[in-house]
């Protein structure tokens, strides 16, 4: 198959021969006053994109990547109706009309795709954060019934204020009608405002805003009412909710049965938009984006228990990546259209793709959380460790063909390597990558050896195939030194070495059983029974490898230099795999400084007050110590008087991220 560029959905829309293999994916569907050209649509999801409050110009980029990927509609992130809902960071504000300008952006950059627009309305309820200033603001909620994630102790909504918060919806749908979006969803999902007055545990109120079921579900009705009333039949307008919360306060499954049925029977929601968890607790929030150990599609049978009750249509989203678990979900009756967020994050023309029948060539979303969730969550642009140039479109969005093709060789063959190789060669480069090993991935072919992260293999997958039909030239068991540049004569070399695992000084460890965690997942180490992992990084490698050997058999001591292990893992993969740990009985010391060893013990400091922490009975001690860069060839180079590029790993040690970004920006440049 000739190398198509990602970003010319054009080019790969030519074809339509995969809708015979998937004739519900590709379908019209009705919503409302709308007809919409597939059953796959972006959820609302935020994108730390927003300048100012408005939409901005890189916000209009990164959604009409993905209109013009042919997805059928796309949710724009939840917007603020009412001041006392605005929380801190980077977040739309639709409380007055500056929005209306960045709004229409987004609507004129998709209009040219036949992809309509929707807003997403927001208020959090008691799940408020902070101020812009980084205070802490007052949060509302129908009554002072605690948030334990974000630790928030609510004031009761007052009547007048609650009248106030009903038009600031209908308000700010009028605005995104104005600026041309086909309509508004309700944010009622993940345990925010309209569920806390929809949930009995956190409504206790004993006004006509709480206590029966008609009562709990007045204020969600009036928003509609209102809505409706200022926005007329022609918009689109839905609930997003949450089939489950799947926290210790919230709704389950029944309750919002009863819920949708009640509203669907008022006729007056064009579609649910159906989603597990809540924000309220570690539990339930898992579930905002679920990682790559949550099953694909899970909530698909819950989904399809719910849709046989209702008339309206049933949108559903949850770890669905790929075309073929979007079909199956659509061929079961499951729903009638497939939130496909992070897929589209990860591969912006997926639609596309499915389309043409090129599947080999989707580029699937392993649900590692990383960059996209992950970077919103520290207040950075989403992005993706597979596909930097998603949030980066006004940069990377459409890099230019070489003005002179050049030979460019890349030493290397990890995601750095693999990254920089299939983007310099689509730019019309000569390009021959070397790997000194057999295979390609790098670090990658590590990870996925770890319980539940099997997934993570396919960013190696997925870049390896990039490579291929990008036609770069790959040469493996071929390790690069200074005479074989000498003889290859490119115009570039990119290196992208990689890695080793770093050993620090051990006092004692010659008298010790000391392994490397490495080793471990290469099944290439002799493991005692009782064992102790030192974490230095707080990354998936020790929390990995903990849970491997304690499914082995072994009596496993964490022991991690931070405060939690994962640390440094996004808040939901460390959750999770937290929850997992305890469940195998795994002991968890933090604040441990590797110090010293010797044959049944091993000595740490506590990061904090330095006093000594001495583990005992321990048969081996596994080293998850970080990595070291691989410099030798760049050593070797040092008087090259050539191009070189240093990526990766061996740059400095980091994660796949920034190898991944680096490849791209090497590519970029040579």
């Amino acid at each position: 198959m000739p190398p198509v560029p990602d970003n010319q959905a054009e080019a790969i829309a030519a074809t339509d021969s995969g809708v015979a293999q998937f004739p519900n994916l590709f379908s019209p569907l009705a919503v409302g006053p709308l007809t919409l050209k597939n059953r796959i649509f972006v959820t609302g999801h935020m994108t730390m994109m927003v300048t100012g409050g408005v939409p901005s110009e890189a916000q209009a980029a990164y959604y009409a990547a993905r209109a013009r990927g042919g997805v059928a509609m796309i949710v724009t992130e939840a917007a603020a109706v009412h001041e006392t809902g605005l929380r801190g960071g980077k977040v739309i504000s639709a409380i007055d009309d500056a929005c209306i300008p960045g709004y229409a952006r987004i609507v004129e950059a998709c209009a040219d795709y036949g992809c309509p627009v929707l807003g997403q309305l927001f208020h959090p309820g008691r799940e408020m954060t902070t101020a812009p200033d980084g205070s802490l603001l007052a949060a509302y909620a129908p009554s002072a019934v605690r948030s334990d994630r974000f630790h928030v102790v609510p004031r009761a909504l007052p009547r007048a204020l609650i009248r106030e918060i009903v038009a600031g919806y209908s308000d700010a749908a009028r605005r995104l009608q104005r600026a041309g979006l086909a309509g508004a969803e309700i944010v009622a999902n993940m345990g925010y405002l309209p569920s806390q007055f929809l949930n009995s545990r956190t409504n206790r109120r004993d006004d006509d805003y709480g206590g029966s079921f008609e009562n709990r579900l007045r204020f969600l009705r009036e928003v509609i009412a209102d809505i409706r009333d200022k926005c007329g039949g022609g918009a689109v307008l839905g609930l997003r909710i949450s089939l489950d919360e799947a926290s210790h306060d919230g709704m389950r499954e029944e309750e919002v049965g009863e819920i949708c049925c009640a509203l669907d029977s008022d006729g007056t929601l064009d579609y649910f938009n159906l989603i597990g968890g809540s924000s309220s607790d570690a539990a339930g929030s898992l579930h905002i984006a679920p990682p790559m150990s949550v099953a694909n599609a899970y909530l698909a049978p819950a989904a399809g228990r719910l849709k046989a009750r209702l008339r309206a249509p049933v949108f559903l989203a949850g770890r669905i990546n790929q075309p073929q678990e979007a079909e199956r979900v659509l061929e079961q009756g499951q729903a009638d259209l497939c939130g496909m967020t992070r897929a589209t994050i990860c591969d912006p023309e997926i639609a596309n793709k499915a389309r043409a029948g090129w599947l080999d060539d989707i580029r699937a979303c392993i649900g590692c959380n990383q960059a996209c969730i992950g970077h919103e969550q520290r207040g950075y642009p989403i992005s993706c460790i597979q596909y930097p140039e998603s949030g980066r479109e006004l940069i990377y969005g459409s890099l230019p063909k070489a003005e002179a093709p050049r030979r460019v060789l890349v030493a290397g063959g990890g995601p750095a390597g693999l990254k920089a190789a299939a983007v310099a060669s689509a730019r019309g480069h000569d390009v021959t990558l070397y790997e000194a090993g057999a295979r390609l991935g790098g670090q990658v072919l590590l990870a996925q050896e770890l319980p539940g992260r099997a997934e993570f293999g396919g960013l190696a997958a997925n870049l390896a195939r990039e490579v291929e039909t990008a036609g770069v030239r790959v040469v493996l068991n071929a390790t690069v030194d200074r005479d074989l540049i000498a003889s290859e004569k490119p115009d570039a070399v990119v290196l992208a070495t990689g890695a080793r695992p770093y050993r620090p000084a051990i006092e004692g460890a010659e008298a010790a059983h000391v392994v490397e965690a490495w080793d471990v997942l290469k099944g290439e180490a002799n493991v005692g029974s009782s064992v102790v992992v030192a974490d230095w990084r707080a990354d998936w490698v020790g929390l990995g490898v903990a849970e491997k050997l304690a499914r082995d058999g072994c009596r496993v001591r964490l022991c991690v230099n931070a405060a939690v292990p994962g640390e440094s893992l996004q808040q939901y993969v460390r959750d999770h795999w937290a929850g997992v740990l305890h469940g195998l009985g795994v002991e968890v010391i933090p604040y441990a400084r590797l110090f010293g060893a010797d044959e049944d013990s091993v000595f740490f400091v506590h990061g904090a007050s330095g006093a000594p922490l001495v583990v005992e009975d321990v048969d081996t001690l596994v080293l998850a110590q970080g990595a070291a860069p691989a410099t030798e060839l760049e050593t070797e180079l040092a008087d090259y008087d050539g191009e070189v590029h240093v990526i990766g790993d061996c740059k400095a040690p980091r994660t796949a991220e920034e190898a991944v970004l680096e490849g791209l920006k090497a590519a970029a440049e040579v």
